[in-house]
């Protein structure tokens, strides 16, 4: 299975880096993985409305640019559906099941996502209601799908 995270913004702390390395060297058995990383657009001062739109949907669109053809795109949403890592994983092995081996995983930047990149997604994902950097999303969402490889193989992850 192929993997890929495509995300907005580059990780700047190191035990975050380091954790994000972790498991995606713990995920090389079950699958190949790519991080692409795009710059954050640049928000104006005091953004109006429209500043704040037209943002988005430039930072949305250089995201959807990196998608590769033909993946199957989950997009981390705060209004998307919450999975328990239980159910990630029985849909992560429903799609390589039923033909889908290269899922993208795509996380925006500090400002949110546009409608456009919402409405590209095959599914929206939401780990939580609470709010969280985009940096520390990529470290949970490389840790889950390691535990949702883990939990397909049947391999104890958590006791």
């Amino acid at each position: 299975m192929k993997i890929t995270l495509v995300t907005a913004g580059k990780i700047k702390e190191k035990y975050l880096t380091a954790g994000i390395a972790e498991f995606t060297k713990r995920l090389t058995p079950f699958a190949k993985v790519n991080i692409i990383e795009i710059n954050e657009e640049k928000m104006p001062e005091n953004p109006s409305a429209a500043d704040k739109e037209k943002t988005l949907r430039n930072e949305g669109e250089r995201l959807l640019r990196q998608v590769p053809k033909g993946s199957y795109l989950f997009v981390l949403d705060v209004y998307g559906q919450a999975y328990s890592s239980e159910e990630l994983a029985a849909r992560i092995n429903a799609l390589g099941v039923g033909g889908d081996s290269h899922l993208t995983f795509l996380i925006g930047g500090a400002f949110g996502l546009s409608a456009e990149v919402r409405q590209a997604a095959n599914e929206r994902i939401s780990f939580s209601r609470l709010t969280f950097t985009h940096q520390m999303v990529r470290l949970l969402l490389v840790e889950q799908i390691y535990r949702a490889f883990k939990i397909n193989r049947g391999e104890k992850y958590h006791w």
